[in-house]
């Protein structure tokens, strides 16, 4: 359990474009369901940096040495499985989103972008927000120096968040609506229609999420399916059959609110577009948050892109038309 707590504490060091001090990593192992105090965090930093994993930076925090990397990675290859479906879990039960208020924190992709990109960027992803290929048309941007989220935007980089589709998952919960994350997948459209799932990866059999799996193995053709055929990153998550009627209604006003949609809902007990569903179950298909991220790295264009990023309240987010 401890290894485990400190390979999350050197992993959390490791995404961050610039030094990261023990209140920001306190707050971002909770979103992995470790609950560390600062003072505990600290401890762990110095002894961290003793071993030469760390590095301090004058007062502004630690960073990750080439020792502390190898280190990671060596201890990545050995961590169980499951860490994925456990953080779903997590952030879905601590987005606190009042579908009626519509006020409260919501989770978000993070990705950063170079600033002499943006501009194309943003073309990119337009008609994959037109054509509703993705979670909903709420965003959120951020500037170099500027926080979004937990993050603090680096130097020469613009932060562009998406929403993600756990949210659906975190305002069914609390609707009293159980619901499970089956599969992310690559999702075949034909004609403008979903088709099939051509890939697939079980969240709870992975420790990474599958979209950017996929996504940086340049499996999608988002910008082909802009224009009717093409593959897109989608998701399978699973709920009582009994509450079919309820979610249906809940998914309509997540809807209203820009920040989530189905594609599809099946029926008890049958496959949802080729997918296996349990008994008594009924599948959903949503599509993912990370679509419009996908056409730009398709069109060559790179990003540092973090599924379930963080939490940002949803006062804060516009809509994709305001901000291009």
């Amino acid at each position: 359990m401890m290894q485990k707590k400190l390979n999350a504490i050197l992993k959390i060091v490791s995404e961050s474009a610039e030094p990261i001090g023990s209140a920001e990593i306190s707050e971002k192992l909770k979103t992995l369901g470790i609950k560390l105090t600062e003072r505990t965090v600290r401890y762990h930093l110095k002894n961290l940096s003793e071993e030469g994993l760390l590095k301090g930076i004058w007062k502004e925090g630690r960073m990750i040495t080439n020792k502390g990397k190898e280190e990671l990675h060596d201890s990545l290859v050995f961590e169980k499985v499951g860490l994925m479906s456990s953080r779903i879990e997590n952030m879905a039960y601590k987005m606190d989103f009042d579908l009626y208020e519509k006020s409260g924190n919501v989770i978000m992709n993070l990705s950063l972008f170079d600033k002499g990109d943006f501009k194309s960027a943003l073309q990119i992803m337009t008609p994959v927000f037109t054509k509703k290929l993705t979670t909903g048309n709420l965003v959120a941007v951020a500037k170099e120096g500027e926080r979004l989220g937990g993050i603090v935007v680096p130097v020469g980089k613009i932060a562009f968040g998406t929403l993600c589709a756990i949210n659906l998952n975190g305002i069914l919960l609390k609707h009293s609506v159980p619901v499970e994350s089956r599969f992310g997948g690559v999702l075949q459209i034909e004609d403008n229609k979903p088709l099939r799932f051509t890939d697939m990866i079980n969240y709870s059999g992975s420790t990474l999420d599958p979209h950017e799996i996929f996504m940086k193995s340049k499996m999608t053709s988002v910008r082909q399916a802009c224009s009717g055929s093409g593959k897109i990153l989608a998701g399978v998550r699973e709920i009582p059959a009994a509450s079919i009627n309820e979610a249906e209604a809940i998914i309509r006003k997540i809807e209203s609110a820009n920040i989530g949609r189905a594609l599809m809902i099946g029926k008890s007990g049958q496959m949802i577009l080729g997918m296996p569903v349990k008994m008594e179950r009924a599948g959903i298909v949503v599509p993912g948050g990370l679509n419009p991220i996908a056409a730009v790295e398709e069109a060559g264009i790179n990003t540092q892109t973090s599924a379930l990023g963080t939490l940002v309240d949803y006062k804060e987010l516009k809509t994709f038309d305001a901000i291009i």
